[in-house]
């Protein structure tokens, strides 16, 4: 397997069960969503949003032709959540190290993610050129 291949295949599980994770429990996820934004949290973590966006990516990563736009909406979708990881980072500031921890990692990883999800849309456009 390719890394390419390797990083479609991670972040489709990922996404996946991060989609899943946010049916069976959304309640954690609703202390992320940004203040700012209108309306109630729900609303973001359950299906009009986080979910459906999330399991539809991963599916999209899953096909090979749907490939290239799973790779450009998994982008889209990794910036879209970054202002939660921001919000927990916040909301973290003042907890026990291993929190405080877990929240300030999440954002230099949520960069990675970022940059896998245009790997994968980069290398399957090669792919469809080269085809």
């Amino acid at each position: 397997m390719t890394g390419a291949r390797k990083t479609t295949a991670f972040l489709a599980v990922l996404l996946g069960g991060a989609g899943i994770l946010h049916l069976a429990k959304p309640a954690p996820f609703d202390a992320m969503v940004p203040h700012a934004l209108p309306g109630e949290p729900r609303t973001y973590t359950y299906t009009y949003a986080s979910a459906v966006a999330e399991l539809g990516v991963a599916g999209l990563l899953a096909v090979p032709c749907t490939r290239r736009a799973g790779g450009l909406a998994a982008t889209a979708l990794f910036v879209a959540v970054y202002p939660a990881n921001l919000q927990m980072a916040y909301d973290w500031r003042h907890a026990e190290p291993r929190k405080r921890a877990i929240a300030l990692a999440r954002l230099p990883l949520q960069g990675v993610l970022i940059a896998q999800g245009l790997q994968v849309a980069r290398a399957s456009r090669s792919r469809a050129e080269n085809s």
